[in-house]
């Protein structure tokens, strides 16, 4: 079994996955701070110096001058401003995903390195157009010799 394993684990696609995941996790906390850092601070304060992240719904009766003090007190809060930054990050993320496989794709095409078609596993008796397997020589519908000769 630890034979089986270390040619599974070994394998290029596991270990193009593992890069994957890698480089995914370090471009989420890029876009994370793109978003963050970057794309909110302008649209907070175009709408009036808003800033998202602290932007929430107190579900207590007790009032907070912030979202920080009340999470740190245990209130019941919607973040939904943490949630708008959240769907602004997934979407940067997503389309750039979305560019980088379709560059890809590209590439392949333009490379040539189109994967062809499988081969044909069936074929069609020509007297009764059943479907048959490629290497028979006789129809097992309308029992007609295939073989021509």
């Amino acid at each position: 079994m630890l034979k089986e394993f270390r040619e599974f684990a070994l394998k290029g696609n596991v270990v193009d996955l593992a890069v994957g995941i890698i480089i995914g996790a370090a471009f989420g906390k890029i876009t994370t701070s793109l978003v963050s850092d970057v794309i909110m601070p302008p649209i907070g304060f175009t709408l009036g110096r808003v800033d998202f992240s602290s932007l929430y719904i107190n579900l207590s009766s007790v009032d907070y001058t912030s979202l920080t003090e009340a999470k740190a007190a245990g209130a019941p809060v919607i973040a939904y401003g943490l949630f708008v930054n959240t769907v602004i990050d997934f979407t940067i993320v997503a389309f750039a995903v979305f560019i980088l496989v379709r560059q890809i794709n590209r590439l392949k095409s333009a490379m040539g390195r189109n994967e062809p078609p499988p081969a044909p596993s069936e074929k069609t008796c020509p007297k009764c157009f059943s479907t048959i397997p490629i290497k028979a020589i006789k129809c097992r519908a309308c029992t007609a010799d295939l073989v021509t000769g």
